[in-house]
């Protein structure tokens, strides 16, 4: 039985060209339905603190919760491997969430080799300011763009990782919300992982809890 998406345009997705070169990325518009915008939005976890945070140490509406239900669906992941043309079925999928940019957010890199395809799905309402605008880059130099993106609510960016996917954004400091979602090598890189990620995020609970 084919999955339905309530939040997600597919069909945007697979029309959405494949860039090559230097590595493979996509950039697609409207990734999340327009008229889905502002459930999302409201039911977006309340992230006072920087950093990256797994599902387990959120409280999420439920048009939120119910997106990343459908991201984590074989629909998608099957359409990410058409796309990249890698079997991804066989790699778990790791889910965290960002809530706040921090200064030194958005330096270039090319993701940890225990990533195979990264995509961000961005959650803001707008975006009217010059930095945290993701570029693709041809070099590890920001000036060397390959093309930009507002993190406007709708707008996904994905890529197969490789030793020149670089990437990064402007400094900016403050509100800066996407999903983000990682195909993982192996199930022990995506738990050491979330398990980092949510050590993290208690330790900023108790340190505000104390504050």
């Amino acid at each position: 039985m084919a999955f339905s998406m309530e939040f997600v345009d597919l069909t945007a997705f697979d029309e959405a060209p494949l860039n090559r070169e230097p590595f493979k990325f996509t950039v697609v518009q409207n990734f999340l339905k327009p008229d889905q915008v502002d459930p999302v939005l409201s039911d977006f976890p309340d992230i006072p603190d920087p950093g990256i945070f797994p599902m387990s140490a959120l409280q999420c509406g439920a048009s939120f919760s119910r997106l990343v239900d459908e991201i984590q669906s074989p629909a998608i992941t099957a359409a990410f491997s058409e796309k990249f043309e890698v079997d991804l079925s066989q790699y778990p999928l790791m889910v965290t969430v960002r809530g706040q940019c921090q200064k030194k957010d958005g330096r270039i890199h090319t993701d940890t080799p225990s990533k195979i395809v990264t995509a961000l799905l961005y959650l803001n309402r707008d975006w009217t300011v010059d930095g945290g605008r993701i570029r693709f880059l041809g070099s590890k130099n920001l000036d060397d763009s390959l093309g930009e993106v507002a993190p406007i609510a709708g707008n996904l960016i994905s890529f197969q990782r490789n030793p020149v996917s670089w990437h990064g954004h402007k400094p900016f400091v403050g509100r800066r919300q996407y999903i983000m979602f990682n195909w993982m090598r192996d199930s022990g890189a995506a738990n050491r992982q979330i398990s980092r990620h949510g050590f993290t995020a208690r330790a900023k609970r108790l340190a505000r809890g104390f504050a």
